[in-house]
């Protein structure tokens, strides 16, 4: 079973982002807990939402079950928040396991990609599903992405890994069987070919950036110039 941690809003313009935070939590959860990753969600971006950068979310998927360690990880990401607050900071934390989260949740979060949403919907929706939703300062706004990043990590058809595996590990071109090992489930190009060996490009310095689709995690290429370059999608 897995549990779901979902943080939003933590940072500002000068400090570091959500998804670094994000991969710190899940190095002290990973002490306890195996973690199996971590994913971003983006979120609506507009006029009437204040955000960061580009109004995203990060959920851990934690391989552990119950309300016990659903409360336990709430706790570790809510110290870790409050002892390095971000002034500015508008932070918002929700954790649940799955099988707690209801179809109304998925609903929020894909309506949190295309309208505005509110904190007090956010709210009725964490307490009318028993899912434990919490504002950690500022004006509490990361409540309505904290519970969105919920809905969207469950259908595992949205957003694009920060941490799997050994995907990390791996930065720069690299070779597609070295790659298929370090967690990534398949390489698929643009029109629908599947790649199974040869040098996939990936800017020097940066790890390869795949999806989840169906529950796989999949990194996407384009050809160009005969080379496969791999592709960053939200």
């Amino acid at each position: 079973m897995t549990i779901l941690l979902s943080l939003d809003d933590t940072d500002n313009l000068t400090s570091r982002g959500t998804g670094r935070l994000a991969r710190d939590i899940a190095g002290i959860i990973q002490t306890t807990w195996p973690v199996r990753a971590v994913t971003r969600h983006q979120l609506f971006v507009h006029e009437a939402i204040p955000f960061t950068s580009h109004n995203s979310c990060a959920v851990i998927h934690i391989d552990a079950e119950g309300q016990k360690a659903a409360d336990d990880v709430f706790d570790i990401a809510e110290r870790a928040i409050m002892e390095d607050f971000i002034d500015g900071s508008d932070p918002g934390v929700a954790s649940a396991d799955i099988r707690q989260i209801p179809p109304a949740v998925i609903a929020f979060g894909k309506d949190a990609k295309i309208r505005v949403l509110s904190q007090d919907h956010a709210r009725v929706l964490a307490s009318n599903s028993a899912i434990r939703l919490k504002g950690l300062g500022g004006t509490e706004d990361g409540v309505i992405g904290a519970m969105a990043g919920l809905g969207l990590a469950l259908t595992g058809n949205d957003g694009r890994y920060l941490s799997l595996g050994r995907v990390r590990q791996h930065t720069g071109p690299q070779d597609a069987f070295t790659l298929l090992k370090s967690g990534i489930n398949g390489i698929f190009a643009l029109d629908g070919r599947e790649i199974t060996e040869g040098t996939i490009i990936i800017q020097e310095g940066k790890s390869a950036k795949p999806c989840p689709v169906n529950g796989n995690a999949i990194l996407f290429v384009e050809e160009l110039n005969g080379s496969f370059h791999a592709v960053k999608r939200d």
